[in-house]
């Protein structure tokens, strides 16, 4: 259970990136604030994870052929997620895209590592994976007509940001069956990201960025969006398949909504209140060890 209320605190982390955004800056772009994100907190997230490891030689991390792909292909995947999720959010309205990414993340991780490791997914965590992508819809609004005017193109950037999020949940899952520690492997990613984004910089204004406000975003994002979250993260997955702690970051939309009402004056819907109820049950049924009848 140690691992999954991990997971669970990793997602809780990420739920406040909406209402750190909301207290930025309003010139910055969505766009702007993913990409520096990503940079700060992936090279903070390398840099905390070479100075736990005590600068390690690549040796000493086990690295292999494959374990270089997967921080590759990791770090492309974890870049890959910003541009298609604020593309799918910008052409068929957050509320769809992110019920869309959200919704189609554990589905697509647990069919790559299906795919990948011919384990098939418990009982348990189709039935808890079915219940949080319904209360994810109910608490975006979508079964009460926010979705009539869907775009095509907006989908297949929400499905793109859920494929990316599989990928680099995969690839860290990898190294860690490598035998890598859970800060190196996710610093690994993180920091590769890092490396990655730095030219994108140049297309975005970070002048929002610059001010006292966008700055201290920008802090609270690397810091506990990215490094807290995904050390948290990458723990959990150590112990759990990819396919549940896909699941079990769901609880980030709860939080996100409790943090709207709180600190935003936002207001939920009966069936918003409905789906917060669903979405906790089926993150729970995972969350919650299951008892062991004895013969």
């Amino acid at each position: 259970m140690r691992a999954a209320l991990l997971v669970i605190a990793s997602a809780v982390c990420f739920g406040t990136t909406g209402t750190a955004q909301a207290y930025g800056p309003d010139a910055a772009s969505s766009s702007a604030v993913g990409l520096a994100r990503i940079v700060a907190g992936g090279a903070l997230l390398g840099l905390v994870a070479w100075w736990v490891a005590g600068r390690p030689s690549p040796r000493a991390l086990g690295t292999s052929r494959g374990g270089l792909w997967a921080v590759l292909v990791g770090g492309a995947a974890v870049l890959a997620y910003q541009p298609t999720f604020f593309a799918g959010a910008r052409l068929n309205g957050v509320a769809i895209g992110a019920v869309v990414t959200l919704g189609a993340a554990p589905a697509l991780t647990g069919l790559l590592e299906w795919c990948l490791t011919r384990t098939v997914p418990a009982r348990t965590w189709f039935v808890a994976t079915g219940c949080a992508v319904v209360g994810v819809v109910l608490l975006s609004g979508l079964a009460e007509g926010a979705g009539d005017h869907v775009s095509l193109p907006g989908l297949a950037g929400s499905l793109g940001a859920a494929l990316s999020y599989a990928v680099y949940t995969l690839a860290a899952k990898r190294l860690l069956t490598d035998g890598w520690t859970p800060t190196a492997a996710i610093g690994s990613v993180f920091g590769t990201a890092a490396v990655l984004g730095l030219p994108f910089l140049l297309l975005v204004d970070l002048a929002p960025l610059a001010s006292w406000p966008g700055v201290r975003m920008v802090g609270w994002l690397a810091i506990v969006t990215v490094v807290v979250a995904y050390v948290l993260f990458a723990v959990g997955l150590q112990s759990l398949s990819a396919a549940t702690v896909s699941t079990l970051t769901l609880a980030e939309p709860v939080t996100a909504c409790v943090l709207g009402l709180v600190l935003l004056d936002e207001r939920v819907s009966s069936a918003g209140w409905l789906g917060l109820v669903v979405l906790l049950g089926g993150v729970a049924l995972l969350a919650v060890p299951r008892r062991t009848v004895p013969a």
